[in-house]
């Protein structure tokens, strides 16, 4: 059974750091590539990162580019996103997701697996 399990989310002042972390088990996860994604209240859930299976080669949204960085250490399971200078804007629920086949998918129906979310807040 595959499970993904995020963690590190909370409440945060605006131009503030957090780092996301998603421990994954059940599932080879050297040969899954990774994504993190977040929904806004009322809002759809959007692309945030992706990461090859390999590691070192990553795709980024266009309004987290410069400021979060993805991840990944095979040896732990473990995809990170780490956000900086976060904004109001950035507040929603942050999931992880693994694929097999493309490291660079940026829509939610190429990803196999998915974890619960974790709630990252922004205040101004």
């Amino acid at each position: 059974q595959v499970q993904l399990v995020e963690s590190g989310g909370g409440l945060v002042q605006a131009g503030g750091s957090l780092r996301l972390s998603c421990a994954a088990s059940g599932l080879t996860f050297s040969s899954y590539n990774m994504g993190w994604f977040r929904q806004a209240p009322g809002q759809e859930r959007e692309f945030v990162a992706s990461i090859r299976w390999t590691g070192g080669i990553t795709n980024y949204a266009d309004s987290v580019k410069g400021r979060f960085t993805i991840s990944r250490d095979n040896a732990k399971n473990t995809v990170y996103l780490q956000m900086n200078t976060l904004k109001p804007e950035d507040t929603a629920v942050y999931f992880c997701a693994a694929n097999y086949r493309n490291w660079n998918a940026a829509r939610q129906s190429e990803y196999d697996y998915w974890g619960q979310g974790t709630q990252v807040t922004v205040s101004s």
